[in-house]
């Protein structure tokens, strides 16, 4: 923990007005500083800085804090990571309160796993660079997905060679330690010896939200049906896969600024629409879309829009994704690409200008969409239809705000062709159940009966 001591001295040294105006330009006003606000957008500047009161406030959006906040705020830091910041700025060694030895060791030990991944990322960006193998096939096959030289570095992208013992070699010859290569799920222990789990694989690191890499994906090259196309690292002490998002270090910034956050399937969708300068972009990486990964989204905005390729049978099976998204509060669109195309294919054969536009005129309330595509399933089988009724009522009762099921279910009359009272009746008899099942409250009715 860092003691009280030094947090004092970080506020006493920190200068708000030197460490915004890192950020933002400052135009000095009186006692004052002027700007344009970073945290929504404007071209009269409303954002003062006052360095007499070591205060920031935003008299557009109403932001307001000390220099702490600032960096919270703008670079999504938890306060202890805010703090070192400000630490290393000013080069105030940081003083840690004394920890029990317990708590020293679980620390030690991440920060070995965290070290390991860091060297192992540089080594698999060797290969892709400077290795035969790596640079044959790992490199030219990105190369032929267009990806450039700034976006491959952007990414820490790499390569692992085809043998079995690779890394894991080069990593204990650099002093690493056998238990620290198996925690991280970089090596599997086999008969005495220290195999690599990834192998002649295309690598994509994960970073956690200060930039460390915590994990990996492998995309193997071959045609080999018997290995799977991506191999993701297994969890570990620093990696939870249910509370990760690929791609959310580079995109926090640009999903703040847009107020939106895309949310695609694959490492691919994520790089290719960054290299498109569509950057607030995320991927669940495969994985079924968890409460605590909408949670980390909507620390940076409130909307997200779910960008499909045209598969109906993979769009169905998100829906209860997509449902947790609703039942936190957030506000969903869906795009649908074109049939054949994923993200990642559209933005590499259209302009930037031309991808915003489509996603901008596709884009469709998710409650829509989904009354929509069951309505066309369900045509003239009346069983069918009454059970796409319970199931977008169900879908509408996960809404915490009253009023948000309200106009919904009054859209939803007229889309489905069925009286509003009675799709209210359903909604009513769902929250009352929901209410005694959990005995917790409930947002009023939205219409009384």
């Amino acid at each position: 923990m860092i003691s009280p001591n030094t947090i004092q001295t970080i506020f006493e040294t920190a200068r708000v007005e030197e460490v915004i105006g890192d950020f933002v330009t400052l135009k000095k006003r009186g006692a004052n500083y002027l700007g344009l606000c970073p945290f929504h957008n404007e071209k009269t500047p409303s954002f003062s800085v006052s360095p007499s009161k070591g205060i920031y406030k935003c008299f557009g959006c109403g932001k307001a804090g000390n220099v702490v906040g600032f960096v919270m705020e703008h670079e999504h830091y938890s306060y202890p990571e805010a703090l070192k910041y400000l630490a290393k700025r000013y080069s105030i060694e940081i003083e840690e309160e004394e920890v029990t030895p317990e708590m020293q060791q679980q620390i030690d030990e991440k920060e070995s796993l965290l070290s390991l991944n860091s060297f192992v990322t540089k080594y698999f960006i060797q290969n892709l660079k400077e290795n035969d193998e790596g640079k044959s096939i790992g490199l030219s096959y990105l190369k032929e997905r267009g990806y450039r030289d700034s976006t491959i570095e952007k990414f820490e992208i790499g390569y692992a060679i085809d043998n079995w013992e690779d890394y894991s070699k080069h990593s204990i010859s650099n002093g690493f330690k056998k238990e620290i290569l198996v925690k991280t799920g970089l090596s599997i222990e086999k008969d005495d010896k220290l195999l690599d789990r990834f192998r002649g694989r295309v690598i994509f690191p994960i970073h956690n939200l200060t930039g460390r890499v915590i994990g990996f994906g492998g995309r193997i090259l071959s045609s080999d049906k018997s290995k799977a196309k991506y191999l993701n690292s297994p969890e570990s002490d620093i990696y939870n896969k249910s509370k990760v998002l690929y791609g959310i270090y580079h995109a926090r910034n640009a999903i703040v600024k847009q107020n939106n956050c895309f949310l695609v399937e694959g490492y691919t969708d994520v790089i290719s629409l960054h290299q498109a300068d569509i950057e607030n972009v995320v991927a669940s990486s495969g994985t079924s879309l968890t409460v605590d990964q909408i949670k980390l989204i909507s620390r940076y905005t409130q909307n997200i829009t779910i960008l499909f390729d045209g598969d109906p049978a993979g769009i169905k099976a998100s829906f209860r994704g997509i449902d947790l998204i609703l039942e936190q509060g957030l506000n969903v669109k869906i795009v649908l690409f074109p049939e054949g195309e994923d993200p990642d294919s559209y933005v590499r054969n259209h302009t930037t200008s031309e991808t915003e536009l489509f996603i901008k005129d596709s884009a469709v309330d998710f409650i829509k969409f989904k009354t929509g595509l069951l309505k066309e399933e369900t045509e003239g089988d009346p069983t069918a239809r009454s059970q796409l009724i319970k199931d977008i009522i169900l879908t509408i009762s996960k809404i915490p705000d009253g009023i948000s099921r309200s106009v919904y279910i009054k859209e939803c009359s007229v889309l489905l062709e069925v009286r509003e009272q009675t799709l209210m009746n359903e909604l009513n008899k769902l929250l009352r159940q929901k209410y005694r099942n959990k005995n917790t409250p409930f947002a009023d009715a939205p219409i009384p009966e």
